[in-house]
């Protein structure tokens, strides 16, 4: 079956619903998108205190990985189950993993059961994404669905504002398991919500689940997030088991496709893909997903390193891009549902995306904190403007009984892009530190004993960061040779070292944002469509 058939003629609730049970409807999915999207960043100010109870160390990063690695995986299965199925009972079924998660993740005795109970939790991350941006649109006509897009836009920056600060005090007051817990009193509510006033949405299509396209997207998906989130120093690209985590995923791809094109009801119609608005929209997905982690991801380094900041002065240093897209988010959608146009919006997003990111691009040693914060502003506005038509276009576009899994498509390939940037860009950065840090040293170690000339090793001034100058100055001066213009010509290189190669990592990634702004052109702006069963857009 293509996306131009259907097996039942679905409902159009956004036409028959009171407007309401449709604000009490969208409260409830609001709710569970902000837990879910709360959970990507409340952890980050536990980690200390959960290291100090559960040990372990060497498993901390996958308490976040785990529940990314679920959730982005999922996110098309139960974006095709929802068609299937019905909206609700996903909803339902996400809700329900997602508190048992966060119950079993506050009671974890071992780093290794918080790791599994994060991934239970992202099974349930997985429901509440897909059908947190797919519920509005069985609510709302696409003409009415502007402001909607902004305000689910608006609730992702405002869980990144909260989360750090919310998991310190929680941490700080009550303890880390808390920020488990907290899930529970918020997330309740949302269940009853959905079984009171949520009819079943979607379900408009034959009920059958190609399991055999499930299994083989895990297969694909699950070795190449793996491969790209190892740590590079221990698994560089050309380790065995990185090779054969992407040979596995290139099987599975290949047989993926195979599958799909022979499916009865596919979990991934890659028919979708011959509809131009789906295919650019993922496109620009995967670059913008990219691009926004790698801004937000790689600045608070420069400015630990080279501006001398603290780890929060850092942080908060990231609080405009966030206040950005939670305006840009709300006015655009406002605009878009105004003037029923969305195109002029999602390019003049995409430059400003642009714009700061070259901004970023120009990082000096001299560069100041408000000039960081400006540009982070601009960069935020950009994304603001962008995110919310990404949704709305592809929504429009492909026939209503599609919208779930079209929606959770684009949002896998974003997240897909997010991973990947991460992992690409982080070990570029690697890369072009060690040859800085070596070449600036060059000239300094040439002149020093060989007891402090070995000391300044590249590697270890990039992975130990400001501390070393610090403990490289301690050894200078128990060697009884206080040499303070040595001292900061050491510190000088290092911060140059760190400036230039993170400004060169931004410079890379402006290619990519600029095949987006070209792609934007691409998109074919079509009439919002003034019913959800409305089928003459293209």
């Amino acid at each position: 079956m293509t996306p131009g058939t259907t097996a039942n003629q679905p409902i159009d609730y956004a036409a028959t619903l009171s407007a309401g049970a449709k604000r009490l409807i969208l409260a409830a999915v609001l709710i569970a998108l902000f837990l879910t999207s709360l959970d990507q960043t409340i952890v980050a100010a536990a980690l200390p205190a959960i290291v100090a109870d559960l040990g372990n160390l060497d498993l901390l990063a996958w308490t976040s990985t785990s529940y990314l690695l679920v959730s982005a995986t999922t996110l098309p299965i139960f974006g095709k189950l929802s068609d299937l199925h019905g909206r609700k009972a996903v909803l339902l079924f996400g809700t329900g993993i997602f508190l048992v998660g966060s119950m079993l993740c506050g009671l974890a005795p071992t780093m290794l059961l918080l790791v599994i109970f994060r991934g239970v939790q992202g099974l349930g991350s997985g429901a509440l994404l897909a059908m947190a941006m797919t519920v509005p649109a069985d609510l709302y006509a696409p003409a009415e669905r502007a402001r909607v897009q902004g305000l689910i836009a608006a609730v992702f920056a405002l869980s990144s504002i909260v989360g750090p600060f919310l998991g310190g005090a929680l941490t700080d007051t009550v303890g880390w398991h808390w920020i488990f817990y907290i899930n529970l009193p918020l997330g309740l509510p949302v269940l009853f919500f959905i079984v009171v006033y949520m009819p079943a949405f979607g379900g408009g299509l034959q009920r059958r689940l190609d399991l055999l396209g499930a299994g083989l997207l895990i297969l694909t998906v699950v070795p190449t997030l793996v491969a790209f989130s190892l740590d590079r120093e221990r698994y560089p690209w050309d380790e065995p088991l990185v090779l054969g985590l992407l040979a596995m995923a290139a099987i599975g791809l290949v047989m993926f496709v195979l599958a799909e094109q022979r499916a009865g009801e596919p979990i991934l119609p890659l028919s979708l893909f011959a509809v131009p608005t789906f295919s650019l929209m993922c496109a620009i997905s995967v670059l913008t997903g990219g691009g926004f982690i790698t801004a937000v991801l790689f600045l608070p380094i420069f400015l630990v390193n080279v501006l001398d900041t603290t780890a929060t002065e850092a942080g908060l240093a990231l609080m405009p891009v966030t206040l950005g897209l939670l305006i840009a988010s709300v006015i655009s959608g406002d605009l878009v549902q105004r003037t029923g146009r969305y195109k002029g919006a999602l390019i003049l997003g995409l430059v400003l995306f642009w714009v700061g990111f070259w901004c970023l691009s120009t990082l000096t040693v001299r560069t100041t904190l408000s000039q960081i914060w400006l540009w982070m502003a601009i960069l935020g506005l950009g994304a603001g403007a962008v995110f919310p038509q990404l949704n709305l276009a592809i929504q429009n576009a492909v026939r209503f009984e599609y919208v779930g899994v079209a929606t959770s498509g684009r949002l896998f390939f974003s997240q897909l892009g997010q991973t990947a940037a991460s992992a690409v860009f982080g070990a570029l950065l690697t890369a072009l530190l060690t040859g800085a840090l070596g070449s600036s040293l060059a000239p300094i170690t040439a002149r020093l004993p060989t007891q402090l000339a070995g000391y300044l090793d590249p590697q270890k001034l990039r992975d130990g960061g400001s501390r070393a100058t610090t403990e490289f100055a301690a050894l200078e001066a128990q060697m009884s040779r206080p040499d303070a213009s040595l001292g900061r010509e050491i510190r000088n290189a290092f911060k140059q070292s760190f400036a230039t190669s993170i400004a060169s990592l931004y410079g890379y990634g402006l290619p990519f944002l600029g095949l987006a702004i070209v792609l934007g052109f691409a998109v074919p702006e079509l009439p919002l469509k003034r019913s959800n069963l409305q089928t003459d857009v293209e």
